[in-house]
C-alpha cells in the first residue's frame, strides 16, 4: 500500500521572512505613500521637464484666473471716502495708487489703509469693499486745537501735536489759540489746560510762548506778561486771576507777573510807571 505524503503545513523560509516583514508599520507604510509618491513624483518631473509644457500649464493657469480676476462681481470700480473734508479727500485721491475698475485681487487694500493713515490731517482709516464694486474709505480726521507758530511758519496741531495742516497765515485760523516756541507741539494738552483755567481772561489772552522747552508764558494784550513755573502752572495762572480780580493787578501799569517762584511771586512794573513812582518818591522826601 502506497503511503501519502502530507505537505508541510510550515511556510517557506523567504515566505516567512516576507511576513514579517509585512507586520513592520515602516514598510506598510512605505508600500502605501512611499512608492506610489516617488512614482508620481518620477512621471511629474519626467511631464515637467520639457519647457513647452511648463509654459502651457502657467499660461493655463494665468488665464483661469484672469478669467475669475475680471467677473464683474470681483471688480472695483469707484473709490467713495466718507467722513473726510474736501482737501483731505483731494489728498487720498491723489495718493491713491491703483488705476479704476480694478480686480478686487489686486488690490492691497492694507498698504492704502497705510498710505491714507500716513496723511498728517488722517488719525483713523477702514477700508472694505462694498456691494456694486465701490471701495469706502473711511476716514476719522484730526482736529486742530491750536496754531502752532516757529521759525520755519505757521500749522495748526491737534491735541497730540500732529501737524495737521500748514497755514499762510494767522487769519487763517484765528478761531484757534496761539503757542509759539520749540517744543509747543510737545506740551499741546498742558497748553489746552492752561487756556481752560484762563477763561476770565479771554478776551485779553494773545497766546501762549514755551520757554526753553520746559515751561510758558501767558502772553496778553498791552505787552503783558504771565511768567508760570514748571511745575503745577494752572495753579500758578489761578492765582493770578484771583489776585487780579482783588486788586485788578492786570489794569495796572504791570509789564511782567512772574509766578516762577510759588513762595515769591513779582511784579515788574513799565518804565514809566517806575519813572512816576520815583518822583512822587522825590516829591515825599523833598515835602519831609
Amino acid at each position: 500500500m502506497q503511503q501519502v505524503t502530507r505537505p508541510d503545513p510550515a511556510p517557506s523560509r523567504w515566505s516567512y521572512r516576507f511576513q514579517r516583514l509585512m507586520l513592520t508599520p515602516l514598510f506598510r507604510l512605505a508600500l502605501r505613500v512611499g512608492i506610489p509618491f516617488c512614482l508620481t513624483f518620477a512621471v511629474g518631473t519626467w511631464y515637467l521637464a520639457d519647457n513647452a509644457r511648463r509654459e502651457a500649464i502657467l499660461l493655463s493657469v494665468a488665464d483661469m484666473r484672469e478669467q475669475l480676476a475680471t467677473r464683474p462681481e470681483f471688480m472695483v470700480s469707484l473709490l467713495a471716502v466718507q467722513g473726510a473734508s474736501t482737501g483731505v479727500e483731494e489728498d487720498i485721491r491723489e495718493i491713491f495708487p491703483y488705476d479704476l475698475p480694478a480686480s478686487s485681487f489686486d488690490l492691497d487694500l492694507g498698504h492704502v489703509q497705510q498710505m491714507v493713515q500716513g496723511l498728517p490731517a488722517v488719525a483713523e482709516a477702514s477700508l472694505r469693499i462694498r456691494q456694486g464694486g465701490v471701495l469706502v474709505a473711511e476716514v476719522r480726521e484730526r482736529e486742530p486745537v491750536a496754531v502752532w507758530r516757529t521759525r520755519d511758519g505757521l500749522g495748526a496741531v491737534d491735541a497730540e501735536g500732529v501737524v495737521v495742516d500748514d497755514l499762510d497765515s494767522r487769519a487763517a485760523r484765528a478761531d484757534l489759540p496761539l503757542i509759539v516756541g520749540e517744543g509747543a507741539d510737545r506740551a499741546v494738552p498742558e497748553a489746552l489746560e492752561i487756556l481752560r483755567a484762563a477763561a476770565p481772561l479771554r478776551e485779553r489772552v494773545r497766546g501762549l510762548v514755551r520757554m526753553g522747552e520746559r515751561r510758558w508764558d501767558v502772553v496778553l494784550d498791552r505787552g503783558q506778561r504771565i511768567l508760570l513755573p514748571e511745575a503745577n502752572p494752572v495753579r500758578a495762572l489761578e492765582r493770578v486771576i484771583v489776585l487780579d480780580e482783588v486788586q485788578e493787578t492786570l489794569a495796572r501799569d504791570v509789564v511782567v507777573v512772574d509766578m516762577r517762584l510759588a513762595a515769591r511771586p513779582t511784579l515788574r512794573m513799565s518804565e514809566n510807571a517806575v519813572e512816576e513812582w520815583w518822583q512822587v518818591t522825590r516829591m515825599t522826601v523833598g515835602a519831609e
